[in-house]
């Protein structure tokens, strides 16, 4: 379960910056759009963040993207002379002369532990590593292992099986990376990887990746069909009956539809709206995640999807028994409004006139008791909606 991430100097986001999912305690609105573990904290299971075109908000998504791929590529290729993987994902601020370190840090709960891990690079090494343990039942936080470029000292729990291999970490090259690929009596460095990977980063363009529709759906439709023809239903896309056949080289996939005749019509799944194709991915990742207590972001989750389809999906997430969550970026303001999220759900990015983005919660702000999120959005009261400055476009000019 996600608490938080942070992400400091990557792509337009200059400053720290931190996308909390912790639950204000003193907001008691909507008790059912939190995750109760029995601890102190409570948890949000989903997060929205809004902004204007341009103002970064995307570059959040693609900053956890950089994260992931940092961890799971930087121990492959560092002696064959190809690009590693902070080379690669090294993006830092732009629109500086002097170019500085980037670091990412999460803080997530698996199996009891709170765990805090996080790293500071540029293209050419690892420069600091960290990683800490928090029993939640006690309170008691260890060191797991600590680096700095060529030296790392490991905590009590893994120094005994990990001490022996410090010298053959590459500069760049993450502990993290370079562990998990070793079979230790001690799994934490395995379980905080697997931890890391089971955030589904989910790009705003996945509709049109057929090769993830044409992996997944076929195992949807032998297992889990009827809940799926539940859901189109539910989202009224007038599908009665979905299959494929792979009998040839290339799986077919296709829906079938009534027609007033009573008949049954059978439609290639290639055919359907993009919507309803992205209904059906968006299906299978909420499933995925529901099922499995993971965590989805996805990138402009509103795109070709009608507003009440929106709320559908996000309404998936408040399942009780569940610890999923959903951190999503969108410009459709539909949802916000205090009928639906929390204060502290909502969140904004907004960038100044040098490039730089910052993000905001709409906790942050002083809200009146009677205010319309919606509204007062809209109206510029709490930053993230673009400058509109007037235009006219003359004839013959």
């Amino acid at each position: 379960m996600l608490v938080q991430f942070m992400a400091k100097n990557v792509l337009s986001f200059k400053d720290e910056t931190v996308l909390d999912m912790t639950a204000i305690n003193a907001y008691k609105e909507h008790p059912c759009n939190v995750i109760d573990i029995g601890g102190k904290e409570k948890y949000l299971r989903v997060a929205a963040i809004y902004g204007a075109n341009a103002s970064g908000k995307s570059n959040l998504y693609f900053a956890m993207h950089y994260f992931q791929r940092i961890i799971v590529e930087s121990l492959n290729n560092v002696d064959e002379g190809k690009e590693t993987a902070i080379e690669k994902y090294y993006v830092p601020f732009q629109f500086e002369r002097n170019e500085e370190n980037s670091e990412f840090q999460i803080i997530m709960i698996l199996d009891g532990f709170e765990y805090k891990y996080g790293f500071e690079y540029n293209s050419e090494c690892i420069v600091t590593e960290w990683m800490y343990r928090k029993k939640l039942e006690t309170n008691r936080t260890v060191t797991i292992f600590e680096r700095e470029t060529d030296q790392v000292n490991f905590g009590p729990s893994v120094r005994k099986e990990c001490e022996v291999y410090k010298e053959q970490i590459p500069k760049e090259t993450l502990v993290l990376s370079f562990f998990n690929k070793l079979k230790l009596k001690d799994n934490t460095m395995k379980n905080v990887y697997s931890g890391i990977m089971s955030t589904l980063v989910v790009p705003a363009d996945f509709c049109e990746d057929t090769e993830i529709l044409e992996t997944l759906l076929p195992q949807v439709i032998d297992y889990e069909k009827e809940k799926l023809l539940e859901f189109l239903s539910a989202i009224d896309t007038g599908i009665k009956d979905i299959g494929y056949d792979d009998s040839e080289k290339e799986t077919f996939f296709y829906t079938v539809h009534k027609g007033r005749d009573g008949e049954r019509y059978p439609l290639n799944l290639y055919s359907e709206s993009e919507g309803t194709i992205k209904s059906i991915l968006l299906f299978i990742y909420a499933r995925t995640a529901i099922l499995h207590d993971r965590s989805i972001f996805v990138d402009e989750l509103n795109v070709k999807l009608h507003p009440l389809l929106l709320k559908f999906i996000v309404d998936l997430f408040y399942e009780e028994k569940s610890k999923a969550q959903l951190i999503y970026t969108t410009h459709d303001t539909t949802l916000m409004d205090k009928k639906f999220f929390r204060r502290d759900q909502i969140w904004f990015v907004q960038k100044d006139e040098y490039g730089y983005s910052e993000l905001s919660a709409l906790s942050d702000f002083k809200i009146r008791s009677d205010a319309s999120f919606e509204k007062d959005y809209l109206a510029g009261v709490y930053g993230g909606i673009p400058f509109i400055k007037e235009f006219t476009v003359k004839e013959g000019v």
